[in-house]
């Protein structure tokens, strides 16, 4: 009787062992969260691909990373190429000014875009 109850408990334990090995879920990499699309949209330019939608997501993608510098410099880069009425670019572009304490009356962008 003792081996009959051995051998049960050592079958139960390899059937729960085997059933939860199985029941672990993997670990997906979510390609959205992992791809930083600034680097490829930065790469698509520099391959000489540069678009408006493409300075505008950058911008933007900048801006909300607090990353002024080349927030400014993809925001003028939309702006040369096409004049905008969009009050919301103009403003992320006014704070990206206000945040680098820069002045923006000489601004030939804002000026511009505030007079159309």
């Amino acid at each position: 009787m003792r081996t009959f109850s051995l051998l049960i408990l050592v079958a139960f334990l390899c059937t729960s062992v085997t059933s939860f090995s199985q029941s672990e879920a993997t670990v997906k990499t979510d390609v959205n969260k992992d791809v930083d699309v600034t680097v490829v949209y930065e790469q698509v330019v520099k391959e000489g691909y540069g678009t408006a939608y493409i300075y505008k997501e950058l911008a933007n993608a900048h801006y909300f990373k607090n990353n002024h510098v080349k927030a400014k410099k993809w925001f003028e880069k939309l702006f040369d190429i096409e004049k905008t009425t969009d009050e919301t670019l103009l403003f992320r572009y006014k704070q990206t000014l206000k945040a680098l304490k820069l002045d923006k009356s000489p601004n030939d962008y804002v000026s511009v875009s505030v007079s159309n």
